[in-house]
This record gives structure tokens, sequence and C-alpha cells, in this order.
């Protein structure tokens, strides 16, 4: 399963042993390893990224959950000092794009004290022994959210929700009186103008989503061709699982895209 994790450790030091031991289990195959990123808290609080998040597909997540920790240099999301609206509204697009919540950057901002470091890692895993058993020998602390399909459901929701709205607006149209007429029909115009960036939208998630499981895909077989026979089904099985997550992420897209479609045809 496709989750976010972070470990949080007492320092820098020891977050590099982290990061060096969750690399260890991708080696044998006990997890597989997407990107991962490092964060410093310094004694005033700040935080800073000391290894960057992967590019590409995969790291993106990563580096949207990276920069959203950054925002947050205060401290929790419910004790951040000066976040105004629209940082927050932008923090929480960012979140919902990487496929976590603002409560999981809460806990982890709670935990990652001033002096601590934390390792950020996206990640395939399959049981959680291998990696709390290695962090927990180095004194951290682990987080770990699976990542979900908001984006998938927000188009669909918002597809679904301006193709309702330019049919009731066609029915008032019909039936309105010649002095609201004009006033009905800019209703109309823009709705479909939002429905037309929803489509835009659709599709060019759905390459994103493409890129990205072609990216896991390819750094599974990767992984695959190092492993041992005993590690070789599990990481045939995370195959499977990437495939299918597709599928499912390209059935809403595609339900979306149908339904932007429809409001514009309407």
């Amino acid at each position: 399963m496709n989750k976010m994790l972070v470990a949080v450790f007492d320092s820098e030091v020891v977050a590099a042993e982290g990061l060096s031991a969750l690399k260890d289990l991708h080696k044998d195959g006990d997890i597989t390893l997407y990107a991962t990123a490092v964060l410093v808290k310094d004694a005033s609080g700040a935080l800073s990224v000391k290894q960057s998040a992967d590019e590409g597909p995969i790291g993106t997540a990563l580096g949207l959950l990276a920069g959203s920790m950054l925002g947050l240099l205060a401290g929790p999301v419910g004790l951040a000092v000066g976040a105004s609206v629209g940082g927050l509204t932008g923090l929480i697009s960012d979140l919902n794009k990487s496929g976590i919540d603002v409560q999981f950057l809460d806990e982890v901002s709670a935990a990652l004290s001033p002096g601590k470091a934390a390792v950020l890692a996206d990640v395939e895993e399959s049981w959680t022994v291998p990696v709390d058993t290695r962090v927990g020998k180095l004194g951290g602390m682990v987080f770990r959210r699976l990542r979900f399909e908001v984006v998938e459901d927000q188009l669909a929701r918002e597809s679904a929700a301006f193709q309702a709205e330019v049919k009731q607006l066609k029915e008032e149209l019909g039936e309105a009186h010649a002095e609201n007429k004009a006033a009905i029909q800019a209703q109309i115009d823009d709705a479909k103008k939002k429905a037309q960036v929803m489509q835009d939208q659709t599709k060019a998630r759905v390459d994103q989503v493409k890129r990205e499981a072609d990216a896991k895909i390819a750094a599974l077989q990767g992984q695959i061709k190092q492993a041992s026979d005993r590690q070789k089904a599990k990481i045939e099985k995370r195959i499977a699982e990437v495939k299918a997550d597709m599928e499912v992420r390209n059935a809403k897209l595609q339900e979306a895209g149908r339904l932007a479609k429809e409001a514009l045809a309407v």
C-alpha cells in the first residue's frame, strides 16, 4: 500500500542513520522507497530542507508535503502564528494533491520540536514491522498515512455540480421572462467556463496519474531484479496494487470528464 511516511528523530545525525535504514529495507525488498527528503528544525524553530525530494512524478507528492511543512514554521496547523486564510487554503490544496490530510501534518509538526529532524518518504509498504523496528532502534517516531484520491474525488464532485447547475439554468432560461434571460444566460456561460476548466484539469490529471504509476512500476521492476526469491512475490504484489490503484483513479477521472463534457453539451 502506498503511504506517506515521516520518521522524526532527535537530531540530524540520527535522521541520516534513519534514512540509511530505510534504504537498506528497500534494498532487502521489505519496502519500496519511491522518494525521500530530510527536514531539520533548528533551535529557533526554523525548518530547512537538508535533502530535497526526488525530482519527477515520484517526488511530486513528497515535495508538496515538504513544502507544506516548511510553511508551518510556528508549529502545528492549529497553532500556526500569522497564517493567513489564503496561506492555509494553499496548504490544504497542496496536501490534497499529495494525497494526505491536514491532521497528519499537524501530528508531525507537533512531534518535530526544535533541534529534531525528520525523514519524509513516499513508500510502498505491505507491513509496518520492518520500518517500526529499524526506526525504533534509533529512538525515532513513525507517522504514516495511506495516500488517498482526494483530487480525483473532488474533480468528480465538481463536474457533477456544474452539470446539474447548467441543466437547472437551462430549464430556468426556458421559463424566464425576456428581461431575465440575459442574466441567466450569463450564469450558464460562467458555469460552462468552469466545466471546461474541470475537463482540462481532468485530462491533465489522467496524464499525471499515468506518469506516476509508470514511474512507480519502473522503480518496482528495478527493485525486483535484485530481490531474493522470498521478496520477489511481495514486490510483484506491490506492482499489482499500483496497477489496480491507477485503474480506480482513472475510473473516477473518466467519470469526471464525462460529467464535464455533458455540462458543456447542455
